[in-house]
């Protein structure tokens, strides 16, 4: 079963630690899909660039409608996600507590719902 975990945190927060500890918290990030993927459980995983680069997109009577965002008021931004492998959601979850972002922020686990006839791509 496949998981998408999505990472959470403060980004005025991250940008005021230390260039160090920023440093280490991706090299534990990228230890964590090497042992992912030597269990066969690692699909993809990236940080993301700050929200202030992000657009929302929408289609209202057919016209798109792009606008800088995301305009949401949380302190907490998507930092970055992990798409794994797990065979229930207690395994997401342990594999979830492992993410250094839980640390200072929040790790969403959601199953997602494998739909046929999608095209196909070895990661």
């Amino acid at each position: 079963m496949k998981f998408l975990l999505l990472v959470h945190h403060d980004e005025n927060a991250f940008s005021k630690m230390s260039e160090t500890t920023r440093k280490e918290m991706l090299e534990k990030s990228v230890h964590l899909t090497h042992q992912l993927h030597n269990k066969g459980q690692y699909l993809s995983a990236s940080p993301l660039h700050p929200a202030s680069t992000a657009v929302i997109v929408r289609v209202r009577e057919d016209k798109p409608l792009v606008t800088d965002g995301p305009f949401i008021e949380t302190r907490e931004q998507l930092a970055g996600y992990f798409l794994i492998n797990a065979n229930d959601l207690d395994e997401a979850v342990g594999i979830a507590v492992q993410v250094p972002g839980a640390r200072i922020g929040s790790v969403e686990v959601r199953p997602l719902i494998e739909i046929s006839g999608l095209p196909t791509e070895k990661c």
